[in-house]
């Protein structure tokens, strides 16, 4: 089992969002965030005063996955998600110890799907 987190802009969630569908990945946590990375920011004009900007809007995808879907999800937030921009994200792969289904007490892969 696998926990894929994935940090995207935020104009790009619906293809995200679509493209997992199409490889059946339908169980997908979507946050809104603020981060920065390697563009440290966007400076902003505000009442003809330059502020520097310190953080942008982002999405934070948090989706639990069985070992046979772990390529198809990382492909399809990478086909979704990608411009070719600086600032397109980045998608981390982790362990995952355990999952339990609160309703049913399940535990494991059968909690996942």
């Amino acid at each position: 089992m696998k926990y894929i987190i994935a940090i995207i802009q935020p104009d790009r969630l619906d293809e995200v969002m679509l493209r997992l569908e199409e490889k059946e990945i339908h169980l997908v946590t979507v946050t809104s965030v603020m981060g920065r990375g390697r563009q440290r920011g966007v400076a902003t004009v505000y009442r003809s005063h330059k502020e520097a900007g310190t953080l942008l809007k982002k999405m934070k995808l948090e989706i639990a996955v069985n070992a046979e879907f772990v390529k198809p999800t990382v492909e399809a937030i990478i086909e979704g998600g990608r411009t070719g921009q600086v600032g397109d994200g980045k998608i981390f792969v982790l362990n995952l110890d355990d999952v339990i289904r609160i309703r049913t007490g399940e535990s494991g892969n059968a909690a996942i799907g």
